[in-house]
């Protein structure tokens, strides 16, 4: 049965294991039965039968980061704005996150959406790239099924 000295993570003294006992193992704190792993020789010759600690990264980690990202959500606004303040409800009540921009406390900000936009009115929603239009447009997207695949970045 392996043996595992020390207390805490950063102090385990690891020796050599001449048999793996599963049960046995149970039996250890669960601290310690996470703080180290046993590797299966895999019938290698040169396997050691030492207790490894375990990798870093676990499977579930690496797959989500192979996953794509939701792209950013960026909401053109101004503080009097009903249709604005529906769209955020409509986002929140998603659990989306989104990047608000006040276009009424400042007009560079306003140039830049009129740019984006080609429109002057507020909401103006943007889904990464994707100019979705205002409120409606975005209501619209999503009672046609098409606004939720824009958020998993499949475009429009």
């Amino acid at each position: 049965m392996p043996v595992i000295d020390g207390e805490g993570v950063n102090a385990l003294l690891i020796r050599p294991a001449t048999s793996f006992d599963h049960a046995s193992a149970l039996s250890f704190p669960a601290s310690q039965r996470f703080a180290a792993r046993v590797e299966n020789s895999g019938g290698d010759p040169h396997h050691d039968g030492h207790i490894r600690p375990p990798a870093l990264c676990s499977e579930e980690t690496i797959l989500s980061d192979n996953m794509p990202q939701t792209p950013t959500i960026t909401l053109y606004t101004s503080a009097i704005c009903p249709y604005c303040i529906s769209a955020k409800n409509f986002l929140k009540s998603k659990g989306l996150d989104w990047t608000e921009i006040r276009i009424d406390t400042d007009p560079a900000e306003r140039e830049r959406m009129m740019a984006r936009a080609k429109r002057t009115s507020v909401p103006q929603i943007f889904v990464g790239d994707v100019h979705v239009g205002g409120f409606d447009d975005m209501m619209a997207l999503h009672r046609a099924g098409k606004f939720e695949p824009l958020l998993s970045g499949e475009g429009a």
